[in-house]
Order: structure tokens, then C-alpha cells, then sequence
């Protein structure tokens, strides 16, 4: 490249000359065109090369707007959705399905079916594209309607409805699309095959159902994987990571992990959360010092995982230095989950009074996790003055949730204190708040 680089200045090509034939007229637009698309993760440097464009006379062409569009706000999207009208580009495939994903992003499916109706023709990657709007808006019903009347379907056409249950959480639907896709003659002709983002999307529904089904189920996908040679990269890999884990199958997870070749960070944090879920609390904090010893960057997940693992081995010391160190070594700031590890951690360990003190003093308000994990342990120990003090806040911060009443009550009449118990009771009945029942579930396999 660079010799080539070096060509084209030594006979003069690089600059454009003013007397330059007309068949030439576009090289500015194409030297614009190629570095905005240069800054497309760099979204105020691209639009500030668009508006340079545009304050020097350079007309832009369809090939300019997509980049700028992919990450833009939606003010400004709205503002270059203007522009492609008056530029006379608007109709370019390309650009209507930027502007569709666009308005999909921003929660404003009117727009982006708006803009869906303005294809002229049927284009397979629009129709993906308005899929993913729906999906992304919730509305599956007319997804699934809209993937019906098309008349070819790709795996994108697939993958899409597949993981668009996932992500509103119906996952036993999203395991029965992916069913149908293979018994559909689509993919028996061999016209469509599941790709490792098939795969992954219906591997993560698996995980987030519990019971035999959900584990035959995921284990029928990875024999596809494996007798297809669909890649097991990092995306599949660590989806079957977390569900062996999620279903105590450790064995499968050491195999699956010692296989993969390519492993990261969310690999080892599927890992040290197998590890944690299952009683290897110790192998867990071991392989948190491996990641460093790997090179990579633990991310915030990776602490909620080891600090899950160190409140449940009640290993407070090194629970408590590795709270400290997230911020002093990699600069990630806690959030609520990690707090709400470190009142798990002490709670279990029954250091009450250091709970109490960092509830106090956290950067932000407590929510009724962290304030429900407090009270379950101050139960737990038979601190019943220190939990109805913090379980005021928990009150405050759920006034129509009967469960942090119903706990302090229960405190209460465990330690024959009656008349706080009655008043708590009371409370509950003067602010119309009902009590959920209980219920048992048998799982019949």
C-alpha cells in the first residue's frame, strides 16, 4: 500500500488540478465520501467533515450520508433525513435502510415504517431491517406477520425473529422458531443454514429457561454446531459456557471452554460464573487472576461475577479488596450490582454493622435489591433494630411491594416483638397493599 502510495505522488496523481476533464468532477465528493466513512465510529469528526463538505460547495451523493446516519442522535438524523430529500437521494436502498434502523433505535416505529413503505421494490435487507424495528419496539406479532409475507427469507430473516423473542423475553417462543427454521424446507434444501448468531441468540433463550427441555434442547444445538462445523467462536462458545453453567453441567463447560480457541472477556466471565452458580467459588477467584495474567481488561461484569463468587464462599477479605480495586486498577465505577454483591457478601458473613455503614454511605440510593439483601441477612442474624432502620428506606422506595412489609413484620414476631409486627400488618391493610400469595410448582419431567 504504501508503495503504491508512494507511485501516486512521484507521477503527480494525488492532487486534483482544476483543469482537470469532466469525467473527474466527482473527486472531491469521493475523497469526502472516503474519509467520513473513515470516521464512522467517530461520529463529531464525520459531521464535521460533512459540514465542511457542504461549506466549500461539495455536493454530496448517496454514498455520503449512511456513515454520518449509523450513529447519529435523532435530531440530527432528522435533520439529514432533510437533506437526502433535497439532495435527491433519498430513494437510494442504502440510505433507507439507515434511516430505518435510525428511527428503530429511537423507539419511533411510525417513522420507520414510513419509511419501509418508500422502497420502491422488494429488497431482502430492508425487510431484515423493519424485522429488527419491530423486534426492537416489541411489537412480534407484526414481525412474525411481515416475515410471513416475504417472499425470500435469509438467515439474517431468520436470526432476526429468533432473538427478537429473546430480547422481550419470550424465550420458549424464541426456542420454537428456531424449531420451525429447521424443519422449514428453506434450510432441509439447504437454501438457508443457521450461522454461529443463529445459534448463539437461541443457546442464550435456552439459558434463560429452566428444566430438562431448555437443556436437551441447548444440547441439540451445540450437536449442530459441532456436526455441521458451524464456528465456535467466541460468541457460540461463551453461549454454551453460560448455559452448562446456568444447568450445574460443569463438566461441559470445562470442555467447551478448553476447545475454544479464540476466548473474551465475557468467555471468562460466563466462566467464573459457571464456576461461582456452582460451588468452585475458589476456581472462580483463580481464574479472575488468569484474565489479568492473559492481558485482557476485566469489565464491569467480570467483578459482579467474582463478587457473586466471593459472597457466596463468604470470602470477605478478598471480596472487599477486589470492591477496592476496581477502581484504583481499571477504573470501572460501581454500580448497583456490585453493591448490592458486597451487602450479599457481608449479610452471608454476618458482618452487619459494615453493611449498614456502606448502604449509608453510597453514592446513590440504595434500590430495593440491595435494601432486600441487607434485610435478609439482618433476619438472618437477629438484627432487628439496624434492619428496621435501613428497612425504612426500602418502604419509601417500594410503598405498594408487600415484601419488605411482610419481612419486617416477620422480624418482629420471630422475636416476640408483637405490636411492631401488628403495626407493620396494619400499615399494609391501611395503604390497600395485597399480599401476594404463596405457591408451590412441581416441575414433571
Amino acid at each position: 500500500m504504501k508503495q503504491i502510495h508512494s507511485l501516486i505522488v512521484t507521477n503527480g496523481h494525488l492532487l486534483h488540478h482544476s483543469n482537470a476533464p469532466s469525467s473527474h468532477q466527482w473527486m472531491p465528493t469521493l475523497l469526502y465520501n472516503a474519509l467520513i466513512s473513515a470516521y464512522d465510529n467517530h461520529h463529531h469528526k464525520s459531521l464535521h467533515l460533512f459540514s465542511h463538505m457542504l461549506a466549500n460547495q461539495v455536493p454530496p451523493n448517496s454514498y455520503t450520508f449512511p456513515p454520518i446516519l449509523k450513529s447519529s442522535p435523532l435530531p440530527l438524523g432528522s435533520t439529514l433525513h432533510s437533506q437526502t430529500l433535497k439532495r435527491g437521494v433519498f430513494s437510494d436502498p442504502f440510505i433507507l435502510t439507515t434511516l430505518l434502523a435510525l428511527y428503530a433505535r429511537n423507539n419511533l416505529l411510525p417513522h420507520a415504517r414510513k419509511v419501509f413503505e418508500e422502497f420502491p421494490v422488494f429488497l431482502i435487507v430492508a425487510c431484515n431491517a423493519m424485522l429488527n424495528a419491530f423486534s426492537m419496539n416489541g411489537d412480534m406479532e407484526t414481525a412474525v406477520s411481515l416475515f410471513e409475507s416475504m417472499p425470500q427469507r435469509d438467515v439474517i430473516s431468520w436470526t432476526t425473529v429468533v432473538n427478537g423473542f429473546a430480547l422481550n423475553g419470550n424465550f420458549g417462543a424464541s426456542i420454537r422458531f428456531f424449531g420451525k427454521m429447521m424443519n422449514h424446507k428453506d434450510v432441509v434444501e439447504g437454501l438457508v443454514k443457521p450461522n454461529e448468531a443463529t445459534c448463539a441468540c437461541v443457546l442464550s433463550s435456552c439459558a434463560n429457561l429452566d428444566g430438562k427441555t431448555a437443556l436437551d434442547c441447548g444440547k441439540q444445538v451445540h450437536g449442530y454446531v459441532v456436526m455441521n462445523e458451524v464456528k465456535l467462536g467466541v460468541f457460540v462458545g461463551t453461549s454454551l459456557i453460560n448455559l452448562y453453567g446456568k444447568m450445574g453441567c460443569l463438566s461441559d463447560v470445562e470442555n467447551v471452554f478448553r476447545i475454544m480457541v479464540v476466548r473474551e472477556v465475557c468467555t471468562w466471565n460466563a466462566m467464573i460464573s459457571s464456576l461461582a452458580s456452582n460451588g468452585r467459588e475458589k476456581e472462580a477467584l483463580e481464574m479472575f487472576e488468569q484474565i489479568k495474567l492473559q492481558g485482557l481488561k476485566p469489565n464491569s461484569i467480570t467483578y459482579v461475577a467474582v463478587l457473586t463468587a466471593c459472597a457466596r464462599g463468604k470470602f470477605v477479605r478478598e471480596g472487599l479488596d477486589l470492591f477496592r480495586s476496581m477502581w484504583q486498577d481499571f477504573r470501572i465505577e460501581p454500580i448497583m450490582k456490585h453493591y448490592g454483591c458486597v451487602i450479599d457478601l457481608l449479610g452471608r458473613s454476618g458482618h452487619i454493622q459494615e453493611a449498614a455503614e456502606i448502604i449509608r454511605n453510597m453514592p446513590f440510593q440504595p434500590d430495593a435489591s440491595v435494601l432486600g439483601a441487607f434485610l435478609g441477612a439482618c433476619r438472618i442474624h437477629g438484627a432487628i433494630k439496624l434492619g428496621e432502620e435501613i428497612g425504612k428506606k426500602a418502604l419509601k422506595l417500594q410503598t405498594q411491594h408487600c415484601g419488605q412489609y411482610v419481612l419486617l413484620s416477620s422480624m418482629n414476631a420471630e422475636k416476640e416483638r408483637w405490636d411492631h409486627a401488628a403495626d407493620l400488618r396494619r400499615e399494609i391493610m391501611e395503604a390497600g397493599i395485597q399480599k401476594i400469595p404463596a405457591y408451590s410448582m412441581v416441575h414433571l419431567t
